[in-house]
């Protein structure tokens, strides 16, 4: 059975993808564009990965009381210990203020520790506590078990395409962001 047959509100197979016009609206008649989400990339990694998030958030959140946000700078920083909250905010392509505000709180609650960068004493860095790293260790097993699950559908050829896709994207989204910023000058 293929997606639309499975789902009602799935847009057919051979739908085509790029702006469409259709009327919306009150304007009676008024042709707008028209996003087809189920063929727009940005839209569909969206929101595969908040379904992947809040399916592992689940676990952590229950447990630890830990947003998705203060378990991705806990992910980080376990994997990158020293990082400033910008570096986080980077690593991430989460916002600065939610980074900041995650970093906050796991200070006040004891996972993280501030310190002050050798080199560059008006730079500070971050690492998980001790604390941190009792919760760090119990996550991170938890999180590569699900993400083991989700990849057991797919064989291993498979799996180095999607990595390698993904990997593309990276780079090509970087490239188009840059792009785009040259053509508002």
């Amino acid at each position: 059975m293929n997606r639309s047959q499975s789902d009602p509100d799935a847009a057919p197979e051979s739908a085509p993808s790029g702006p469409q016009t259709a009327p919306i609206g009150k304007a009676g008649g008024a042709r707008h564009a028209e996003l087809d989400l189920e063929h727009f990339l940005p839209y569909r990694l969206s929101v595969l990965s908040n379904r992947v998030s809040s399916a592992i958030a689940r676990v952590y959140s229950e447990r630890f009381a830990l947003s998705v946000t203060e378990w991705r700078v806990m992910a980080v920083l376990g994997r990158y210990p020293g990082l400033s909250a910008n570096e986080v905010a980077q690593r991430t392509a989460m916002d600065k203020v939610a980074v900041s505000r995650a970093v906050a709180r796991l200070i006040e609650a004891g996972r993280l520790e501030r310190d002050t960068h050798d080199d560059d004493r008006r730079r500070s860095v971050l690492q998980l506590s001790l604390d941190g790293y009792k919760i760090y260790d119990e996550v991170a097993p938890m999180a590569l078990a699900f993400e083991q699950r989700l990849l057991n559908g797919i064989e291993a050829p498979e799996r180095e395409a999607l990595f390698r896709l993904l990997d593309r994207l990276d780079e090509l989204e970087m490239q188009a962001e840059a792009e785009m910023a040259a053509t508002t000058r």
